[in-house]
């Protein structure tokens, strides 16, 4: 069965050709683009499956390209991972603020890129077959969307609806970083007034709650929260 299209934006040509070889060998089909004008016109013209997208572009730099993709109705689906310098905080949050799936800092392993690439893919495939997952399995936590229970090793943990939200939230989308102000947007609880800030104590709370299983929420310095695949 053929793999899926990604689309690579990247303005350094050696990079670019490393990260085509690397996907290709490993069955994907692969196109590729030095500048944000070109990388746009592609992403527009062939509507691939997936971008990898270097924010630093000539023209139309990378945080322009998401804006735009994200913004649009036939191309607002498509999963974007971002490369980015190891100091660009700023612009790792600003593109998941936007809509980025992931991002992957350079220098970075094409191994690690390629697990980001098949991770997101997969995640977009489920998502196709089950928008909402009513229960939730993950390590040793049971999360029932439908009865607002949490079982952590069969033993029950109350949390507030806060607490849980943030925690659903933050599994159903195991492997995303989710900034603070991504979980402010999609949790609006009434027990607690949720800001960027306020999301800190919720962690905290719930990874108290959680016990040793609280390991799973992981803290991604600088950019926000992520939960364990």
């Amino acid at each position: 069965m053929a793999k899926e299209n990604i689309l690579v934006i990247e303005d350094e040509e050696d990079i670019l050709e490393l990260v085509k070889y690397d996907l290709t060998r490993n069955g994907y089909r692969v196109s590729g683009a030095v500048s944000g004008e070109k990388g746009l016109e592609l992403a527009l013209s062939r509507l691939p499956d997936l971008i990898i997208l270097d924010l630093m572009l000539p023209g139309i730099d990378g945080l322009e390209i998401c804006r735009h993709l994200k913004s649009g109705a036939r191309t607002s689906g498509i999963p974007i991972i971002m490369l980015t310098a190891k100091s660009d905080e700023a612009d790792i949050v600003a593109g998941l603020e936007l809509g980025a799936d992931d991002y992957v800092t350079k220098p970075f392993s094409p191994r690690v890129l390629l697990a980001r690439v098949k991770a997101i893919l997969r995640r977009r495939q489920g998502r196709a077959v089950d928008k909402e997952q009513a229960v939730i399995e993950a390590h040793n936590i049971v999360i029932d969307s439908l009865r607002r229970k949490v079982l952590v090793d069969g033993n029950p943990v109350e949390l507030t609806n806060t607490e849980f939200r943030v925690l659903y939230l933050l599994a159903s989308r195991a492997g995303w970083v989710l900034t603070r102000y991504q979980i402010v947007d999609q949790v609006h609880g009434d027990d607690y007034a949720v800001t960027d800030r306020s999301v800190d104590v919720q962690i905290v709370g719930l990874r108290k709650k959680l016990g040793p299983a609280g390991k799973y929420i992981e803290t991604v310095r600088g950019v926000g929260y992520r939960f364990k695949e």
